[in-house]
């Protein structure tokens, strides 16, 4: 408000003084440097002109933010030279109002008031900065950043890390390359210039975050215990931390490279034993020069598929009529389904859940090699093939047969035993033989009975005699082995030596040693159960199993396993596995007949 009052006066005195006929000269202020545009950061130049008169000396004034005309003089930010202000770098603001007016010694005195030049200040151009890879690196990995300014050209770049002012680099490119990263911290850029503007904004920053090495991961599908034949899948992971290209070896046993590709995934197919090792991979970051650290090593063990073994009871050649079981077992795993092959066919004759087969009636046609597998839906899918075995059938019955008086497998002590080899040819040459425990194989000419042509005879019976009978031909050619039992106890069952046949009666009878009870009342069972009945009328294959008596006084007999045959003959006639699959609960005594009948059965086949 004064600086307008004084104006005011002076205007009056001016106007008085000439009068009204001739006006103040006219002051012009315009910028001389730089001719345009002016940019944040630069100095400016005005210039105050007056063309009348001479000898002018000028004030400059500045509009303050209440918009005041303030007289700006020589200081920090002004540099006066007559008739040009310079606004030095930094102080230059945009849109900050300037005017001039010119003083003398003579008349006129002063002038008018210049025109008002606001000052255009444009920004400088603005510097970007990018980084690739985005994200953290890896130590030894390549990073390169990148300075991009929009406007103008010519620029060289200066880079600056940290809070430190002194550029760490400067380049004509955009790009400053670190080749192997090992520091973490904050970069920035900027751009100078010859001309103006000279230079841009600084940048904004970008961090830079080192990793240690990244680690590799590897992996094997479908597991890594495999079976031959299988395909393998070896898979390299690594975590980069951002989308790159990279190159992946693979190694087996320490550092013996294998395979090396741009892809994650190496495959064999189909695997072999001689894959089993232990394996390892890394990988390379092609774009950035960066290598990962090796993985742990994973072991891969390839083995053989399952081996399947087949078993055929009973072994060796067979007679027409007879059953033949089939038995398939694979020792690992489980949940098999059982396919079984005949012959050179590769279909199967047959499938089941269970790993046996039986042939029901042996024929000619069934004569043949056999062979079986097995097939899950878990891996492994599928057994090696079995081994093979031969079926043999014969048209004919064997040419010898075991007779035994009393006819019944259980006997007393102190009793008397006849068995007689009986044929359809001349019985010249058959002798009866037996197995036990503490004899082995032996005749019954050896001592333990007495011969008389093909009959062999024992006067008086002892627990020693418990075993396994059969008779033996000239040729090799054997009967169908007998279990003789011989106790000391009080209490025996009567039944039948040889194998019944299907549709024939079955009477139990208990038998007493000397002297007889006077009530002969008993309970038979039937693995273990109660009986309802002494007597089945018509028997059949479900009846086979473990029979014993028990008198309420004398007490049990022994257990004896009744079979029973088909109508032509069966393999009811001698099982072995079928005899020690149900008498693990008969009475030891018993258990020890038909374990001596098993060794008999073998060392029979050797001889």
């Amino acid at each position: 408000m004064e600086f307008r009052s004084l104006s005011v006066i002076l205007w009056l005195i001016v106007f008085i003084h000439y009068g009204q006929t001739q006006a103040l000269p006219r002051a012009t202020l315009y910028i001389v440097e730089p001719e345009s545009p002016v940019y944040t950061g630069g100095s400016v130049t005005l210039k105050c002109e007056i063309n009348t008169y001479d000898e002018w000396t000028f004030q400059w004034y500045k509009q303050d933010k209440q918009h005041r005309w303030i007289l700006v003089s020589q200081a920090e930010y002004y540099t006066v030279n007559r008739d040009t202000l310079t606004i030095r770098e930094h102080a230059v603001i945009h849109g900050d109002p300037h005017l001039c007016r010119g003083e003398r010694r003579d008349r006129p005195k002063v002038s008018q008031y210049s025109n008002s030049v606001a000052l255009p200040v444009n920004a400088l151009p603005t510097a970007t900065l990018t980084v690739e890879p985005e994200g953290p690196v890896f130590t030894g990995g390549s990073v390169t950043l990148k300075c991009e300014i929009q406007s103008h050209s010519n620029w060289r770049y200066q880079w600056y890390k940290g809070s430190s002012r002194t550029a760490v680099s400067q380049s004509e490119t955009n790009t400053f390359t670190i080749r192997s990263a090992a520091d973490q911290d904050q970069y920035w850029c900027r751009g100078e210039r010859d001309d103006r503007p000279s230079s841009s904004q600084p940048s904004n920053t970008v961090t830079l975050t080192v990793k240690g090495e990244a680690k590799a991961v590897l992996s094997i599908k479908p597991d890594k215990h495999v079976f031959r034949g299988e395909a393998v899948t070896l898979r390299c992971d690594i975590q980069w931390g951002r989308d790159t290209e990279c190159k992946y070896s693979w190694y087996k046993e320490a550092n013996t490279l294998y395979s090396s590709s741009t892809t994650q995934e190496f495959r064999f197919s189909p695997a072999e034993e001689s894959h089993s090792g232990n394996y390892t991979c890394s990988g390379e970051d092609i774009g950035n020069s960066g290598y990962s650290q090796s993985s742990d090593a994973v072991t891969l063990t390839v083995t053989g598929l399952p081996r399947a073994t087949l078993t055929v009871e009973p072994e060796g050649p067979v007679f027409s009529g007879e059953s033949v079981t089939l038995k398939c077992e694979i020792q690992s795993h489980s949940n098999w389904r059982y396919q079984w092959y005949k012959g050179s066919r590769r279909t199967a004759v047959s499938q089941s859940q269970t790993n046996t087969f039986t042939i029901r009636s042996a024929a000619d046609q069934d004569q043949d090699q056999y062979w079986c597998r097995g097939e899950r839906d878990y891996r492994p899918t599928s057994s090696q093939p079995s081994n093979t075995v031969t079926l043999t059938v014969k048209d004919t019955s064997p040419e010898v047969s075991l007779m035994v008086s009393p006819s019944r497998a259980q006997h007393f002590i102190t009793d008397s035993l006849s068995l007689s080899c009986e044929g359809q040819s001349d019985s010249t040459g058959r002798r009866v033989r037996r197995y036990t425990h503490s004899e082995k194989v032996s005749d019954c000419s050896s001592g333990w009975g007495s011969v008389t042509g093909s009959t062999c005879s024992i006067s008086s019976l002892s627990t020693s005699h418990t075993g396994v009978y059969w008779c033996e031909s000239e040729s090799g050619e054997s009967s169908n082995p007998v279990n003789i039992s011989v106790t000391n106890g009080a209490v025996i069952l009567d039944s039948p030596v040889h194998p019944m046949t299907e549709g024939d009666t079955l009477t139990l009878r208990c038998l007493y040693h000397d002297p007889k009870p006077s009530n002969l009342t008993a309970e038979f069972y039937k693995n273990g159960s109660l009986l309802q009945t002494q007597t089945i009328h018509t028997v059949s294959k479900s009846d086979e199993g473990l029979y014993h008596c028990k008198h309420p006084e004398r007490g049990e007999s022994p257990q004896s396993w009744i079979s029973v045959k088909g109508l032509l003959r069966s393999e009811a006639s001698f099982s072995v596995l079928s005899l020690l699959s149900r008498v693990m609960a008969a009475s030891p005594y018993l258990l020890v007949s038909i374990i001596l009948g098993l060794k008999c059965y073998k060392a029979r086949g050797e001889n």
